[in-house]
């Protein structure tokens, strides 16, 4: 049989931050500065190839693996507009045959990202949702329906995602009892942040991509804050006792290959120290991309120890 051809990635930027209605605005900045910190990891590619010295392999890097199609059409005053243009953009890319990762912004956007995955295609949706909080409020006065309080609540109203196919992970401290109610009767997985530190991020994304498995889509959601503000200050919100910075990139590159799509969020440059955090994100970005591999495939065998 022939080989299955490597997947290719573009960029989708989202600098939108209408929809943050707590913590701190300013993720609309993020696309700019994300994109300029990956200039600092595309220049050390080489004849269609990139050196990992976390696995000490090569990868492949041609020039069409990974492209910038620019911001998709986000209208400042119209929240709706917004996530309608996002969700398109997802989906169109996914048409075009490519794999996009939509750079938000706030995380309003995950669910965009879940319809444009949901649209592109027959069958279900998993999403895999890295975030401090479970973002599973419905709506109140002050947020609305859409906010980036309720991305997972939406996405998981859609017909298409499989919510006990779908886990969330790094979540910690305080959250709404409602939000426990919702996720008990929908059988909506949570791995918080403390059970990652415990047992470690190779034991966990084996359970995850086993969890996932019966899917036949997978949406991978990262919002910033999962991540400790001691290794990502420029965050939406500050939640202690979060991911490290490495066990962040170990989850990606080991989930990577099994997710057909990429949302990242809530980067905010007006709180962010010397650019730390879009650095940080910027290495979310390609390591999701050197590390995805073919459709179907598990992905690299990682000896890192988490």
């Amino acid at each position: 049989m022939p080989a299955t051809a490597p997947r290719c990635y573009t960029l989708l930027g989202a600098p939108f931050d209408g929809a943050a209605t707590l913590g701190w605005p300013g993720s609309r900045y993020a696309p700019a500065r994300i994109r300029d910190a990956m200039g600092w990891i595309l220049q050390r590619r080489e004849n269609g190839q990139i050196y990992c010295l976390d696995h000490g392999q090569l990868h492949p890097f041609p020039e069409d693996l990974f492209a910038d199609g620019g911001d998709v059409a986000v209208v400042a005053h119209d929240l709706e507009a917004t996530l309608r243009a996002a969700a398109d953009g997802v989906r169109e890319t996914l048409a075009a045959g490519r794999v996009p990762i939509l750079l938000g912004g706030d995380d309003s956007l995950l669910f965009p990202a879940a319809r444009g995955l949901a649209e592109a295609g027959e069958g279900t949706v998993a999403v895999v949702h890295l975030d401090a909080h479970l973002d599973l409020l419905d709506r109140n006065e002050q947020q609305g329906s859409h906010s980036h309080s309720s991305g997972m609540r939406r996405a998981a109203e859609l017909p298409a995602v499989d919510v006990s196919a779908s886990v969330q992970l790094g979540a910690r401290h305080f959250n709404f009892p409602s939000s426990l109610r919702f996720r008990e009767a929908q059988g909506l997985r949570n791995i918080p942040a403390a059970e990652i530190h415990r047992r470690g991020t190779e034991r966990v994304a084996e359970e995850v991509l086993a969890h996932v498995a019966g899917a036949d889509r997978v949406l991978l959601a990262f919002d910033i804050d999962c991540i400790d503000p001691a290794h990502a200050p420029g965050a939406g919100a500050h939640e202690p006792g979060g991911l490290t910075s490495f066990q962040a990139l170990d989850l990606v590159q080991r989930l990577a290959p099994r997710a057909d799509a990429m949302v990242l969020t809530e980067v905010n440059p007006l709180t962010d120290l010397h650019e730390q955090t879009a650095n940080l994100a910027a290495y979310l970005v390609a390591h999701f991309v050197v590390h995805g591999g073919l459709p179907g495939t598990a992905g690299p065998a990682p000896t890192l120890e988490a």
